[in-house]
């Protein structure tokens, strides 16, 4: 399961890159958890930002674990479950992002947290999928979910899946109404080891509140206690 994500990039970043207007109110996160607000491009307003709960909102989910959020969906369910198959066809969007967290398992309660980004340091796209609710007060909300895949030989190394990354040229189709459905399940896999890297990073990408720089500079690893630890 992926549970954080990073957009350290500003807004004139984001809009050169995706040739649109700034998001509004943006600013760079490097602590991107579930239930925040996140600009993102869908297929229906591909021209600009538009701004999503990633999984829940807030409200929706106290006492609730993570596990229990919509904050993932597996790329092989698709294929099994005709409510998703539709989301595929209608109610595609693409949630920028420089850099993926995972956390790998050291002994029986270690975690090390890990940064996997793009070799060239850009900013790239996640496959996502989105929904509209109507609140308790008949507000309309909308969230998103992560597809994700397999992970890659390299990722593979720290845990099982990783986000469907796209190429730009894959973008297009993904944001195109024409698109086929066998041409967007195509888009489902996970983008080649030799194009990515990672690192450990600080145990402080535990604490949601922390949403600092510091995230994305490699750091020796560490147990949750903040323990030197040393693996392969």
């Amino acid at each position: 399961m992926i549970e954080r994500f990073s957009i350290s990039n500003t807004a004139a970043q984001l809009s050169e890159r995706y040739k649109v207007e700034p998001p509004a109110s943006f600013h760079p996160r490097y602590n991107v958890a579930p239930s925040q607000l996140i600009p993102l491009i869908t297929m229906d307003e591909p021209r600009g930002f538009s701004h999503f709960y990633w999984g829940q909102p807030p409200g929706w989910t106290k006492n609730k674990s993570i596990a229990e959020k919509i904050i993932n969906v597996r790329s092989e369910h698709i294929l099994e479950r005709t409510v998703l198959k539709k989301k595929i066809v209608h109610q595609r969007c693409m949630i920028p992002s420089d850099g993926f967290y995972a956390w790998k398992k050291f002994g029986k309660k270690s975690l090390i947290p890990w940064r996997f980004i793009l070799k060239d340091k850009s900013i790239f796209s996640m496959a996502g999928l989105w929904e509209e609710y109507d609140d308790e007060e008949g507000k309309t909300v909308h969230t998103f979910t992560l597809i994700t895949v397999p992970a890659n030989n390299y990722v593979a190394q720290v845990c099982e899946r990783m986000p469907v990354i796209l190429t730009e040229s894959q973008e297009s189709i993904w944001l195109n109404k024409n698109s086929t459905e066998d041409s967007l399940l195509g888009l489902l896999s996970s983008v080649s080891s030799e194009l990515m890297e990672g690192f450990s990073v600080s145990t402080q990408l535990n604490t949601l509140s922390f949403d600092r720089p510091s995230l994305l500079l490699p750091m020796p690893p560490a147990d949750q206690f903040g323990n030197l630890t040393l693996f392969d």
